[in-house]
């Protein structure tokens, strides 16, 4: 049973493993695999600081003690942009496919409504078909397109900007 629930400070290094992994496992995470330099003690850091903050937070999903995917909620440090929030998601391979991210944005989405944010937002790469899917199911809408925003192998990628207005 995967169980969704918010980060804790001691989940530190369990999540670092877990960013370490995705950053290998697929090119649609932002960092190269071996570019997160990022200690335990650093990414306890992080967390307390994300966890101090009223419109921000990390979910992860853990199974058997392990963490197997999350979704992160950034939000804004001005009175302008405190009502928005970005998202940053990932999945192990393992356990794409089975209704994680679905879970994972649902309760993120929950959170921000709790919260009182008004919109949502993430970039994702114009070829991710299985994350635009999933985004488009959570009622994210494409707002443009961010051409040659990252270069992944050499090779020029464009990503989608899309947001999510919340009631």
């Amino acid at each position: 049973m995967i169980a969704i629930r918010a980060i804790q400070e001691n989940d530190a290094e369990c999540f670092l493993r877990l960013c370490k992994i995705l950053d290998g496992e697929t090119a649609f995470m932002m960092l190269e695999p071996g570019e997160r330099q990022t200690t335990v003690q650093e990414q306890r850091e992080r967390i307390e600081r994300i966890l101090s903050q009223d419109n921000q937070i990390i979910f992860v999903a853990e199974e058997d003690n392990h963490l197997v995917g999350y979704v992160a909620a950034f939000g804004g440090s001005y009175q302008r942009n405190r009502h928005c929030a970005y998202l940053v998601a990932g999945i192990l391979r393992s356990h794409a496919g089975q209704g994680l991210g679905t879970r994972l944005f649902q309760e993120v989405d929950a959170w921000a409504q709790r919260q009182g944010l008004r919109r949502l937002e993430l970039t994702v790469m114009t070829h991710n078909l299985a994350g635009l899917a999933l985004y488009r199911k959570m009622g994210f809408e494409v707002e443009g397109v961010k051409r040659n925003s990252l270069m992944v192998g050499n090779e020029p990628v464009d990503e989608f900007y899309m947001g999510k207005l919340l009631e």
